[in-house]
């Protein structure tokens, strides 16, 4: 086909575009109240995350003598697109579905305003619980050799740090943003954590591509997580029926969930100071300190001629095995 033919054959192509736009309702969104940016809103999620690790993230030239003014400026603007972004958000919760209609939403404005007062105000605090976080992570973790490295290179930090920051807003009832943010964690870190989880104090991921905390997870304090990890719900083809529902289990103080175990279920509740092993399938309950493994010993076969096994003791009974527990 030449380039000119191809010229010609556009207004059909679009028209074949069009007729499908204007059939399928579900997948546009035309003459409604406008969506956030999701690029504006990534910015500001960049920016947040410099305000909370000054000097790891973003400008790190940073001083005593200048940090004031670098974080003046940034929560100023923070300030002014957190409250756009809040502000559409809003009007699209309250359905507002005609533009000309979107300036006469003075409530929306409103509670933009005290919906980012509220945020930043906690911010100070959400730092200390970061904190705690980031020496977690150090501390769990022997191949760590500085808090800094937890913070600039941890995958889990940032997964649970971006967490933090939209649990804020899904607690003050924000829709969409909250969910925008942590789907920017979960695209360049492979961890999937709802922003309406619960999670404690020194809460560590470790590795984490391939975690998944539901929205109505619940965690403790000094809980450690390893990749693959799913804390699920049960019954998934009931879809919408489950929403506002406890559909994801609880995780008590002191856990540790080792790599590519399940646990699904908002009855389910891992006790105190128990550990999961690797592969495990969890629908029910289980108690404070107790270990669950998939299998409770591995059968390990020695392959190597008897001649080369040097003066390993023989086992007339199982000659070429080895169990382990």
């Amino acid at each position: 086909m030449e380039k000119a033919q191809l010229t010609k054959e556009l207004p059909r192509l679009i028209d074949g575009i069009l007729s499908s736009v204007n059939s399928l309702e579900s997948m546009r969104r035309l003459d409604r109240a406008i969506l956030p940016s999701r690029d504006n809103a990534a910015k500001t999620l960049a920016k947040l995350l410099d305000v909370i690790f000054p000097g790891y993230f973003g400008s790190q030239h940073l001083t005593n003598e200048n940090v004031r003014y670098r974080l003046g400026t940034l929560c100023m603007e923070i300030a002014d697109e957190l409250y756009e972004h809040v502000r559409y958000c809003l009007r699209y919760r309250d359905r507002i579905d005609r533009p000309e209609e979107d300036e006469r939403c003075s409530d929306c404005d409103r509670e933009a305003a005290r919906v980012v007062s509220g945020f930043m105000g906690q911010l100070p605090a959400l730092r200390t619980v970061l904190s705690h976080d980031v020496q977690a992570a150090f501390d769990a973790d022997p191949a760590a050799t500085s808090v800094d490295e937890t913070i600039f290179c941890y995958p889990g930090i940032y997964a649970i740090a971006v967490q933090r920051l939209a649990h804020l807003l899904y607690k003050a009832n924000v829709p969409l943003l909250p969910r925008v943010w942590t789907e920017i964690a979960h695209s360049s870190t492979g961890i999937d954590i709802h922003p309406g989880a619960e999670m404690g104090s020194r809460f560590f991921i470790d590795h984490g591509t391939g975690v998944v905390i539901g929205e109505t997870s619940v965690i403790g304090d000094n809980v450690k997580i390893y990749q693959g990890v799913t804390l699920g719900a049960l019954s998934p083809a009931h879809g919408q029926l489950l929403r506002g529902t406890k559909r994801h289990p609880s995780i008590e103080n002191d856990v540790t969930l080792y790599a590519g175990c399940t646990i699904l279920g908002g009855e389910t509740v891992i006790g105190q100071g128990s550990t999961i092993g690797g592969n495990v399938f969890i629908t029910q309950s289980v108690p404070p300190r107790h270990l669950v493994l998939a299998e409770p010993k591995m059968k390990l076969r020695d392959r190597r001629p008897k001649s080369e096994r040097g003066d390993a003791k023989e086992d007339p009974s199982d000659d070429d095995d080895m169990w382990m527990i």
